[in-house]
């Protein structure tokens, strides 16, 4: 390496650990900020130090409630959603070394979905509704590896995530079957909106909810990172290196599965986040996954905030997420691809 690739490479290490937290920031900053109801950045931080003492707010109690118990906790769960959406993309493009995996790769967003729209067909409240898009986001991914275990051919890998491929498609059709028998007036609005992902009515309640297995999940795969880059280099080469890939690959799809469960029961299916985010993260700060989750979970709360801050600016109604990181992860997923083409 060259005296000028030394600094080069060193300010991209320095820069891929700034820029992401650096990113959530403001987008967590902005989206406090924007609404209908507009805050300037000097009342948000008053009335936000004032909670953290415990002093009497001289703020406007309608500006209070509208920050805390309606914008706070729908930013908080943004971040949570793009945290565990990226981070639970990432760990799945090493695992199966594929660039074009993300995380419903293996039938959990329809899995959460079915379910979800079984508990509306039932009439069952929001909370229920949320739990049964949890457990079917699970019972989903669990299915797929019992199918993959009964075919004991080819590379374990491969036959996990063709499984899940059929599952997704088997589980699709059942919920396409469900929406023709629920009522088109009650009933397929509020399917077809709860698919189209979004944080609408986000309370701290639907938060801490999602929050615990999102938060187990997270930390798995960041205590398992350094063991994802061994896995990643192949299976021959891990068990090399003394690795029980079996074991691991059974771990990570667990935790990764937790994540995308708990973030899809939240806010529905949210697509381009976990397969777009983490190729911008490998590009500031490379494939090591040491670096690469922490940089790829904070971009990711960034993106999906962003996202969730200008749906609800962008037009006279608030029109579904998953809609807005659609437009923008598409275009610049194409972007990256074109970039970056010799690489992949």
């Amino acid at each position: 390496m060259t005296d000028l690739a030394l600094p080069t490479a060193r300010y991209r290490l320095l820069a891929g650990r700034i820029l992401p937290g650096l990113a959530l920031a403001a987008a967590v900053i902005a989206s406090l900020y924007l609404g209908k109801y507009p805050v300037s950045p000097v009342d948000l931080a008053r009335l936000l130090l004032d909670r953290l003492t415990g002093r009497a707010s001289l703020q406007d109690p309608t500006l209070a409630a509208i920050l805390l118990n309606i914008r706070l906790p729908r930013v908080l769960a943004a971040v949570l959603v793009g945290a565990t959406l990226a981070a639970a993309g990432s760990a799945f493009q090493g695992l199966f070394r594929n660039p074009l995996v993300s995380p419903d790769i293996l039938g959990v967003s329809a899995g959460a979905g079915a379910g979800a729209v079984a508990a509306i067909l039932l009439g069952w409240p929001m909370p229920a509704i949320e739990t049964a898009a949890f457990a079917g986001g699970l019972l989903a991914v669990t299915v797929a590896f019992a199918a993959a275990r009964l075919m004991r051919r080819g590379d374990p890998a491969l036959v996990l995530v063709l499984a899940g491929i059929a599952l997704d498609k088997l589980l699709m059709a059942g919920t396409t079957l469900m929406k023709l028998k629920a009522d088109p007036y009650s009933q397929l609005p509020t399917i077809t909106y709860w698919l189209l992902g979004g944080l609408n009515g986000t309370g701290w309640n639907d938060l801490l909810g999602a929050a615990p297995p999102a938060a187990v999940g997270l930390l798995l795969l960041l205590a398992l990172r350094w063991r994802l880059s061994v896995i990643s280099l192949g299976e021959e080469e891990a068990r090399a290196l003394g690795i029980e890939t079996h074991r691991l690959r059974l771990i990570l799809v667990l935790a990764a599965t937790l994540m995308t469960a708990a973030a899809v029961a939240l806010a529905g299916p949210v697509g381009w986040v976990g397969l777009l985010v983490p190729h911008a993260a490998r590009l500031l700060v490379g494939p090591d996954f040491r670096r690469l989750l922490p940089a790829a979970a904070l971009l990711g709360g960034g993106f999906v905030t962003l996202m969730d801050g200008l749906a609800r600016v962008a037009g006279p109604t608030e029109l579904p997420l998953g809609l807005y990181t659609a437009l923008v992860g598409a275009p610049f997923f194409l972007w990256l691809l074109a970039s970056t083409r010799r690489g992949w």
